[in-house]
């Protein structure tokens, strides 16, 4: 598969948890485990379309930590998307412990905005490129 037809996927599965997110942002539906981790899942196949789309590589990285940086590395500005490693926990940790009690719930609408404005910026690149 070309590095273009890697990014054209893997944005097409970010929008597939996009769509997820949209369905699940009503707290009274699933839990912020669940919600978080489409979330997450958007953030990381959007990150990597970025470096595939600009002939990154990126091996069998999932935290969005160090996806960050390597997209700093080759010279993108990702510093306005970088809060959104906030949901790195809920691409393994939480998907199998539970939130604890007290902790903070998640801003769903916050999130979906953030995460659909990372979304909206890595199509664009993909596009010019492409």
């Amino acid at each position: 598969m070309s590095a273009i037809d890697n990014a054209r996927m893997l944005l097409d599965m970010a929008a597939k948890d996009i769509r997820a997110m949209t369905a699940l942002a009503d707290p009274e539906s699933v839990d912020d485990e669940i919600f978080g981790f489409h979330a997450q899942q958007a953030v990381e196949k959007s990150l990597k379309a970025w470096l595939t789309s600009i002939g990154g590589t990126y091996g069998r990285i999932h935290d969005l930590s160090q996806l960050f940086a390597l997209l700093t590395d080759l010279g993108c500005e990702v510093k306005r998307f970088e809060d959104l490693d906030m949901l790195n926990p809920f691409a393994v940790e939480l998907r199998y412990e539970a939130l604890e009690t007290g902790e903070p719930k998640l801003d769903r609408s916050s999130c979906m905005i953030r995460v659909q404005e990372l979304y909206d910026h890595v199509r664009q690149i993909f596009e010019r490129i492409a």
